[in-house]
Formats: C-alpha cells, sequence, structure tokens
C-alpha cells in the first residue's frame, strides 16, 4: 500500500534524539514514554542549527505526542522560531507491549516475520495508523512539513510512500522525502540533507 498524492511535495522525517533504551540498544515502544537523555537533547539541537543552515523552508512541525518527541520537536522549533508545531498522536511509535526494554537482537528476528508483540500493536495495525497520520497531514504538505517522531514511523512512512528497501534513521537524524506522482505509482526521491 503507497500514499496517493496528487501532486509534487516535500516532507521531511526526524527521529528524536537518544533516549536510554536507544543507548542500550534495547527496544523502546510508543507505550513507554520516556524522555531523551541529555545527550539526546544536545542531538536535537545540534541537528536544528542544521536545519536552520540549511534553509529547508520548513513551514510546520508535526510531533508524535510521546515527551521524546515532543521534547525533540520543541528543541527544533525553538531554533527555527517561526514554524508553528503540532501534536499528533497517530505519530507515536509502535506499541510493543512486553518487548520494551528487551535486547533488539532478541526480537529483530520476530518483527522481521511480522509476529505481534504480546500486549502490542501489529505490523498492520500501526501500519493503518500512520497511513492516517500521513492523510492528516497531507493539507500541510505545501508547507514542506516536518514530521518527529521514531525509528519505526520513519520506517512505515518510507514504505506508504514507494520506497522499497528497509529504511533505517539514527536518532538525531533528518530524512528528505521527495515525492511526484507518476503514471499510478510514487516516484520517491529520499536523501539526507545533514550529509550532503
Amino acid at each position: 500500500m503507497t500514499h496517493q498524492a496528487d501532486r509534487p511535495f516535500t516532507l521531511y522525517f526526524v527521529r528524536h534524539g537518544i533516549t536510554e533504551p536507544n543507548f542500550r540498544g534495547f527496544r523502546c515502544g510508543g507505550d513507554l514514554d520516556i524522555p531523551m537523555m541529555d545527550i539526546g537533547c544536545d542531538q536535537a539541537y545540534l541537528l536544528a542549527k542544521q536545519i536552520d543552515k540549511m534553509n529547508l523552508h520548513i513551514g510546520v512541525i508535526i510531533a508524535g505526542s510521546l515527551l521524546r518527541t515532543r521534547q525533540t520537536a520543541s528543541i527544533i522549533a525553538g531554533v527555527l522560531g517561526d514554524a508553528p508545531l503540532i501534536i499528533e498522536p497517530l505519530l507515536n511509535e509502535r506499541r510493543l507491549g512486553e518487548w520494551n526494554n528487551r535486547p533488539i537482537a532478541d526480537t529483530e528476528e520476530l518483527l522481521a516475520r511480522k509476529v505481534t508483540p504480546p500486549g502490542g500493536e501489529s505490523e498492520d495495525e500501526f501500519s493503518a495508523r500512520v497511513s492516517e497520520a500521513l492523510e492528516r497531514v497531507r493539507p500541510y504538505y505545501d508547507r514542506r512539513p516536518l514530521l518527529v517522531s521514531s525509528k519505526g514511523v520513519g520506517r512505515v512512512i518510507h514504505r506508504l510512500l514507494g520506497g522499497q528497501e528497509r529504511m533505517q534513521v539514527g536518532n538525531g537524524e533528518i530524512v528528505e522525502f521527495a515525492v511526484a506522482p507518476g503514471a499510478g505509482q510514487l516516484d520517491l526521491r529520499v536523501s539526507r540533507p545533514h550529509q550532503g
């Protein structure tokens, strides 16, 4: 399933700064609402300064409602100064139930096989929720929105916009999605502007 578009648009995705479970290599789902570490706040600030310097013409920032994404978005909004911040809970990370605070390696193969975490959210439920979030973001496409969320949300957005490979986004990284509707499909160009 891909996200339909009737005209070209560009949106940006930022993964929140690092949390303690991220730092330890543990799972940190959307049902684990924790703050960033100090180093995560530093990552968000440094990224915000880069975004400002790159002059990406971001007109609105839309963030999930989890503390770590709100913190990241607030830091970026503070540096940019003129982009309003909107909270959209549908952009929250996948709920991982009993897999939270477990080493990522323990569950990586299960996630790849689309096993639903006990007490968590299935891949299909998660994808449908992120798809609905993109529909809510659609009215902002002409404002070059910046979405602030978590790794899993970035992965699903990439797939919904027509990406093929499994995308990885590091803490405090930005990804640019340039999308043009083609003949029955989307033409997607993905770049990492801070690495250019």
